[in-house]
């Protein structure tokens, strides 16, 4: 008897619709499968008979024939388990085939006969919606999640047999339903720059940065407070949209990295991965394609402290990604591309000891290892972040004085970005841009029109900072960031020069050239 049940294939992001046709013949008991399923998917013949049996059905003593279809795609995943057994119980006739027509299956099958939770729940049924499918069994841990798609039935089971007693009747199970309002209002920020003493100017950098989506790097001394400001940074970026939401779950749900307690990411990524990761770590790859850092950063911050300390190699990896705010992971099987939208956030010392330029510290690294250490740090990477700034310590004498002095806070910082992002959202409401770094050049000529003052200003500055073209349009675009923040609607010499303030870098690579 020829049965066929639907599930979905992952592939990167994305999902196609999966027919899993099951086909019993005469012959010595066997289980083959063909359409190209990967050793996850070859080894669930082994765990989907132990299921059955477990159950309490009988597993048929026949020649078994599976084909995922179409079959000229790599299939992958133990999501497979379910809809694979599912379809050699209808083919024994323990589920009429007509009651599964409509219902698309995934799930991983334990020995036991347990449906467990898998990985990448929600882009598989965001894929089977958009095939047509509107119900889907599923396990029942992963139906938090599920839930957040809207126009579907989902049927959560734990064990095998529940999912045979419902399609025959003898049981119910009501379609799952969560409040997705309410998962997404969980937003609770554990740190706030009020607890940063002094450093006024770094915070006036860290709301340009949030309010255009521009990079930084920090650079000073250890103990300076570098890494301590990098954490804050999404407690002032602007909320999460739940559209935005959903795609950043999306990637952690592929990645295995969501929680039962939070199905829904609504807080902005905060990815701060070590000196030592690997260029797959960062990027993402592998020989089944997964998102990276750079990835799971997407819509939020990726902070590489350290900086230099950072494989050239893999930092230089990162400049492609950067522009095309996206990873395009080339595989025999295919493309894979993911997001990576990403504010930039870097923090390095000066100097290998850390002290270079300190007043309360001596150096003690001689020019050529000061050189060879900036060396590592490439000016084509440099000039992908937009803002560069020197974080100085502070004394005891000015925390002590300032410990009884009003803050700044991130709820104030927010403000400012949140109306400066409003006005960048009303300009570009007919372009496909939201904010002042995603400008192209034909936009940045069309909305940031300099005036013959600050023309000079940038043709000194050009000439006196070797700049290169891309450090000036970034230039331009934190000028127009600046402009946003004081409600200007043009862009004044003021504006400039405070965005000239913040190219440190290429400064510093000037005087060592």
């Amino acid at each position: 008897m020829l049965s066929r049940i639907y599930t979905g294939a992952l592939y990167g992001l994305d999902s196609k619709l999966v027919s899993v046709e099951t086909d019993l013949s005469p012959g010595l008991p066997s289980l083959s499968m063909v359409g190209l399923p990967d050793l996850t998917v070859r080894e669930a013949k082994e765990r989907i008979r132990a299921a059955i049996i477990n159950s309490g059905f009988q597993f048929p003593a026949k020649r078994i024939t599976i084909n995922l279809s179409p079959a000229n795609t790599k299939k992958e995943g133990s999501h497979f388990d379910l809809p694979i057994a599912v379809g050699v119980l209808a083919s024994i006739g323990m589920i009429q085939e007509e009651n599964l027509k409509e219902y698309a299956f995934i799930g991983e099958l334990s020995l036991a006969g347990d449906i467990n939770r898998i990985d990448g729940a929600l882009p598989l049924i965001i894929g089977l919606k958009e095939s047509g499918v509107n119900k889907i069994v599923l396990p029942k841990d992963n139906a938090p999640e599920a839930s957040l798609i809207k126009g579907i039935d989902l049927y959560p089971v734990q064990k095998l047999a529940d999912l045979v007693d419902y399609f025959n009747g003898a049981i119910q199970i009501t379609p799952y339903k969560e409040n997705a309002k309410m998962v997404y209002n969980k937003n609770i920020h554990s740190m706030d720059y009020a607890e940063v003493a002094g450093q006024e100017s770094i915070k006036r950098a860290v709301t340009i940065c949030c309010a255009g989506g521009h990079g930084m790097l920090l650079m000073g001394p250890p103990g300076s407070g570098k890494s301590m400001i990098a954490k804050r940074i999404p407690t002032v970026m602007p909320k999460m949209t739940y559209e935005e939401c959903l795609e950043v779950t999306k990637i952690y749900s592929i990645g295995g990295a969501l929680s039962k307690e939070h199905p829904l990411v609504t807080e902005r990524p905060f990815r701060s991965p070590h000196h030592t990761v690997s260029g797959a770590a960062l990027i993402g790859g592998g020989k089944k394609p997964m998102p990276g850092e750079l990835s799971f950063a997407h819509l939020g911050v990726l902070f590489l402290d350290e900086l230099a300390e950072f494989n050239t190699h893999i930092l230089e990896m990162l400049r492609q990604p950067l522009e095309d705010c996206s990873v395009t992971l080339a595989r025999a099987g295919g493309t894979f591309n993911f997001p990576c939208q990403v504010m930039l956030v870097a923090a390095s010392n000066p100097c290998p000891c850390g002290y270079l330029g300190s007043q309360t510290h001596e150096c003690t690294c001689s020019q050529a290892q000061i050189n060879h250490y900036r060396s590592k740090l490439s000016g084509p990477l440099l000039d992908r972040i937009d803002l560069h700034v020197q974080v100085m310590p502070m004394d005891y004498e000015f925390l002590s004085q300032h410990k009884a002095k009003a803050r700044v806070s991130s709820s104030e910082m927010r403000n400012q970005v949140e109306k400066a992002r409003e006005k960048q959202i009303r300009r570009y409401k007919n372009y496909s841009v939201l904010f002042n770094s995603q400008l192209t050049p034909a936009l940045l000529n069309k909305f940031c029109r300099l005036n013959p003052e600050c023309e000079a200003i940038m043709d000194a500055s050009f000439k006196k900072l070797g700049l290169s073209a891309r450090a000036y349009s970034r230039i331009i675009k934190i000028s127009r960031t600046i402009a946003d923040l004081e409600d200007s609607d043009t862009i004044d010499t003021i504006h400039v020069a405070e965005a000239l303030s913040y190219r440190l870098g290429d400064r510093k690579r000037n005087e060592l050239g």
